[in-house]
């Protein structure tokens, strides 16, 4: 090396700090950006109950086939709060399953659309579009955390995008799945009425669906867990809902992997915000709140 290059270089070195080096941009995100982003929510299962072969068969492949964040928890009980944590980022001072308990907060849907990307959420048991009462038939208000956020319930056009489940097959067929697909099942199908294997089974018939379709297969991602479990466990060690199941299901999974890191409902989301750059809602950007990246190939 010419001695006035060396000299240079070794000047440029003793300048810039360490942390300076282009190894990689700050913001260049921890996990894929995935094409599309699906999400199912079951209800009030343990880890143990539902990654158990002899309970939910189907399930316990996904976990062996796919990537599970383990030990991962939920928020608080009972079911809405965590709902909207999940989608809020912080559950806005609710501590119980009111259907008259309207959030003004930004939310998931506000931060898609502010980033030119498209949502729907998929309703088993909704009987119209943007319906807003606490219950019909199967359908519960309580597991539907778009409707009690003002900004979508009071604006006809966004409410739209809340579904009847039915619409969702149609949609894959058509090619037309919004890149955030956000699916909850009924009362039964979900878990929270009927058997473990009732759940299992209704996975069984959508999620092969998903699987099958160029959304999911051309760089998407299916995060399927559940809304509390029925014990206090919680991260970091705090009390919180539950030591709940999280699957990662995608082509770009590491397949058979369980991470060892703690985490909850607020990384779930953080994982989704990072995944396509869209900031982040309260305590998912907390610090000790991580990116589940280790659930991805590298």
């Amino acid at each position: 090396m010419m001695p006035k290059l060396r000299t240079l270089v070794l000047t440029v070195l003793l300048v810039l700090p360490l942390g300076s080096l282009p190894v990689e941009s700050a913001s260049t995100p921890a996990v894929p950006a995935f094409s599309h982003i699906f999400v199912i929510i079951m209800e009030n299962r343990e880890f143990g109950e539902v990654v158990n072969t002899s309970q939910a068969p189907f399930i316990a492949k996904l976990a062996r086939d796919y990537a599970v964040a383990n030990p991962y928890y939920a928020v608080t009980h009972p079911s809405l709060p965590n709902y909207i944590a999940l989608t809020g980022g912080d559950t806005f001072g609710i501590t119980d399953d009111c259907t008259d308990c309207p959030v003004t907060g930004e939310n998931l849907a506000d931060q898609v659309e502010a980033h030119q990307r498209t949502w729907k959420a998929y309703m088993e048991g909704l009987p119209t579009a943007c319906f807003l009462g606490s219950s019909s038939g199967a359908y519960a208000k309580k597991h539907n955390p778009f409707v009690y956020y003002t900004n979508i319930a009071t604006n006809p056009a966004r409410c739209r995008q809340v579904v009847p489940l039915s619409e969702f097959n149609t949609d894959l067929s058509r090619g037309t799945v919004p890149d955030l697909a956000w699916i909850t099942p009924d009362m039964c199908h979900s878990m929270h009425d009927c058997e473990t294997g009732e759940g299992d089974r209704w996975l069984a018939a959508i999620v092969p669906k998903v699987l099958a379709s160029r959304a999911w297969r051309d760089g998407g991602v299916l995060f399927a867990t559940w809304d509390e479990g029925t014990s206090e466990a919680g991260c970091c060690g705090k009390p919180g809902g539950g030591k709940v199941a999280m699957l990662a299901i995608s082509p770009l999974s590491r397949r058979g992997y369980r991470s060892n890191t703690e985490s909850n409902h607020y990384a779930l989301l953080r994982t989704i915000e990072d995944a396509w750059s869209l900031g982040h809602l309260r305590h998912a950007g907390d610090a000790q709140t991580p990116v589940l990246a280790d659930l991805f190939q590298r």
